[in-house]
C-alpha cells in the first residue's frame, strides 16, 4: 500500500477509494461495497475502489448524455485541443503513470510506460484528424444538383476495457470518439481499476481547465456493470475488449436493441517461419511477441509454423532464449517476464500444458509455475506439437509458444487459417513471393499481416483489429473513426427544376 500511495503522491492523488465518476468534481460515493485491486506480483491487496449501483451507474450515463448535447457543438479542431492538453497532461505523468499499470497489472516498467506512450501518441493523431473528418463530394444523376456526405457525431459511447492494456485501449476509443464529438463512458476491468480512477482524476483536470463536464466518465465494478451497459439504449455504440466468450455476449446484446458494437476479442496468434528466413530476426520477434507481457496480449505470439528444415536450428535458439529470460518483480530493473494476472491465470496455463502433452507434445522447455518466484509467476514455455490439436487452437493467455513443423507454403496457410481467431499474423522470409502469397486473399486471413516482424507491437496509424471470432471491429488509425460517427448523405438542388428519381413523371395539376 505504501508503493501505491507513493505513485499516486507522485500524480497529485491524495487518495483513490471511488471508481464513479460523471465528470470534473463530480465523484459518487454509491454507497456500495468496494472491491478489491491486488497486486499479480504479490498478489497483495493495493486498493479498493467503490464500483457503481445502478442508481451510480445512471447518474452517469445520464451525465454522459446531457454532456454530448454540448459537445458535439464544438468545432472538431477546437474538440482536438482538448484531446491534445489530455495527451500533453498523460506525457508528463508518463512514469508513474507506466508504474502503477505494472504494479496493479503485472507487466515489466518499460511495457507499462511504453502503454501510456500509446495514449500520448493516439492523442496527438486523434489532434491532426480532428481537421480531417472528411465525407465525399459525388456527381448527382440529376442537373443543378450537387451531393455529398458528411459524418455527425453518434452519442455517448460505451468503452469496456480489458486489463492488459488498462490505458491504451481506453485511449484508442476515448481519443478518436472526442474528437468525432462524443461522449464516453468508461467501464475498466475490475482486476485494474485504480489506474483507471488515477487517469480519470487527469481527465478531470484537463475537461475543468475548458469549463467541460462529462466527456469522459468512469463507472467502475464488475459484470453487472458491463451488462447494464451493453443493454443500454442511450449509448448507440459500445466498444468491448476481453475475450471471445464475452464478447459474444455483448455483440448479442448490443445487437438486440440495434446498437453498434466494436469487439476487440480473441487472437491465436501464429509466425510462419520460412527456411529462408533470417533465424536472428525471427528469433528476437517471437520471444517478445510470445513472453512480452506474460503472454497477455491478444496479439501475443502462440503459434510458431516453421519450414522442417530449419525448425531443429529454431528450436534450438528459441529454447535457448527461453531460459535466459529473467523472470521477477517487473519493477526491478532487467525484468523481463513479470506474473500472470490471477492465481485462476496460472491455473490454465498448467492445464493448458498436461493437454498438450497429453496430444503428444514435448515441452522443450519451462512448463512450470514458479511460487519461489512468486505466487502467480510462470516459466515461459516452448512445446513442440506433432499436430495442431484442439489446445492448439484454443488461446490461452499465458507464454506458452506452440511449435509445429510444415513442408510447403501451403501447408503453413492451411495450418495457419485453421483456428477460430483471426487478429494478428506473420512471416519471416527472404523471398519477395512468399511474403506477397502470405498477404494475398488466399494467404493471411488475419485482420493484421506481417512480414518479417512479430505479430505484436501494432501501430496506431494503421486500424487494428481482427475477423473470424476475433470480432471484426477496428479501432485507433486509418478509417476507424467512422465507427464513432453517424454518416448523413446530402443533396441539394439549386436549380429551378425538380427533376424525380428515376425519371418520374407526377404531375400537382
Amino acid at each position: 500500500m505504501d508503493k501505491t500511495q507513493a505513485l499516486l503522491d507522485r500524480l497529485g492523488i491524495a487518495a483513490v477509494n471511488r471508481g464513479v465518476c460523471a465528470g470534473p468534481d463530480a465523484w459518487l460515493d454509491s454507497g456500495a461495497p468496494p472491491f478489491v485491486s491486488y497486486n499479480p506480483t504479490t498478489a497483495e491487496p493495493i486498493a479498493a475502489v467503490i464500483p457503481a449501483t445502478p442508481e451510480a451507474y445512471d447518474a452517469v450515463v445520464g451525465a454522459a448524455e446531457a454532456g454530448f448535447a454540448g459537445w458535439r457543438e464544438w468545432p472538431a479542431p477546437r474538440r482536438g485541443l482538448v484531446v491534445r492538453d489530455l495527451g500533453a497532461a498523460v506525457r508528463e505523468a508518463i512514469e508513474p503513470l507506466g508504474e502503477l499499470i505494472t504494479l496493479e497489472m503485472g507487466k515489466i516498467r518499460a511495457e507499462g510506460i511504453g502503454e501510456v506512450q500509446e495514449m500520448v501518441d493516439i492523442c496527438d493523431f486523434a489532434l491532426g484528424l480532428s481537421r480531417q473528418l472528411y465525407g465525399l463530394t459525388m456527381h448527382s444523376e440529376r442537373p443543378g444538383h450537387r451531393m455529398y456526405e458528411q459524418w455527425h457525431p453518434l452519442g455517448p459511447i460505451g468503452v469496456i476495457t480489458a486489463f492488459n492494456f488498462p490505458i491504451a485501449v481506453w485511449s484508442w476509443n476515448a481519443a478518436i470518439a472526442a474528437v468525432c464529438g462524443d461522449t464516453v463512458v468508461w467501464k475498466p476491468s475490475e482486476l485494474t481499476p485504480l489506474t483507471a480512477v488515477a487517469l480519470q482524476h487527469i481527465a478531470n483536470r484537463v475537461m475543468a481547465d475548458y469549463g467541460l463536464s462529462s466527456v469522459f466518465t468512469l463507472t467502475a465494478g464488475g459484470p453487472d456493470v458491463g451488462r447494464r451497459l451493453a443493454a443500454d439504449p442511450r449509448l448507440p455504440l459500445v466498444s468491448f475488449t476481453g475475450s471471445t466468450a464475452v464478447g459474444r455476449s455483448v455483440a448479442q446484446t448490443v445487437a438486440g436493441r440495434l446498437g453498434r458494437s466494436i469487439l476487440e476479442l480473441g487472437g491465436n496468434n501464429a509466425i510462419v517461419v520460412a527456411a529462408d528466413a533470417d533465424l536472428d530476426l525471427a528469433t528476437r520477434a517471437i520471444l517478445f511477441g510470445a513472453v512480452g507481457t506474460a503472454g497477455q496480449r491478444c496479439t501475443s505470439t502462440r503459434r510458431i509454423l516453421v519450414q522442417r528444415d530449419v525448425a531443429g536450428e529454431l528450436a534450438g535458439r528459441l529454447a535457448r532464449a527461453y531460459r535466459q529470460t529473467p523472470l521477477g518483480d517487473p519493477l526491478a530493473e532487467g525484468v523481463l517476464l513479470g506474473p500472470l494476472v490471477t492465481a485462476e491465470a496460472v491455473a490454465r496455463m498448467e492445464d493448458a500444458v498436461r493437454q498438450a502433452v497429453a496430444d503428444g507434445g514435448e515441452v522443450l522447455t519451462g512448463g512450470r509455475a514458479r511460487p519461489d518466484v512468486g505466487p502467480q509467476f510462470v516459466e515461459p514455455t516452448l512445446i513442440r506439437m506433432p499436430a495442431q490439436t484442439d489446445i492448439v487452437r484454443r488461446e490461452t493467455f499465458a507464454p506458452i509458444l506452440y511449435l509445429l513443423e510444415y513442408d510447403t507454403l501451403d501447408e503453413a496457410i492451411r495450418l495457419h487459417n485453421d483456428v477460430p481467431q483471426g487478429l494478428s499474423s506473420a512471416i519471416f522470409t527472404d523471398s519477395m513471393r512468399t511474403a506477397e502469397a502470405f498477404l494475398a486473399a488466399t494467404g493471411s486471413d488475419c485482420g493484421i499481416a506481417n512480414v518479417n516482424i512479430g505479430t505484436s507491437g501494432a501501430e496506431i496509424g494503421g486500424a487494428f483489429g481482427g475477423e473470424k471470432e476475433t470480432g471484426g471491429g477496428r479501432e485507433s488509425g486509418s478509417d476507424a473513426w467512422k465507427a464513432y460517427m453517424r454518416r448523413q448523405t446530402n443533396t441539394i438542388n439549386w436549380s429551378k427544376a425538380l427533376p424525380l428519381a428515376q425519371g418520374i413523371k407526377f404531375e400537382t395539376g
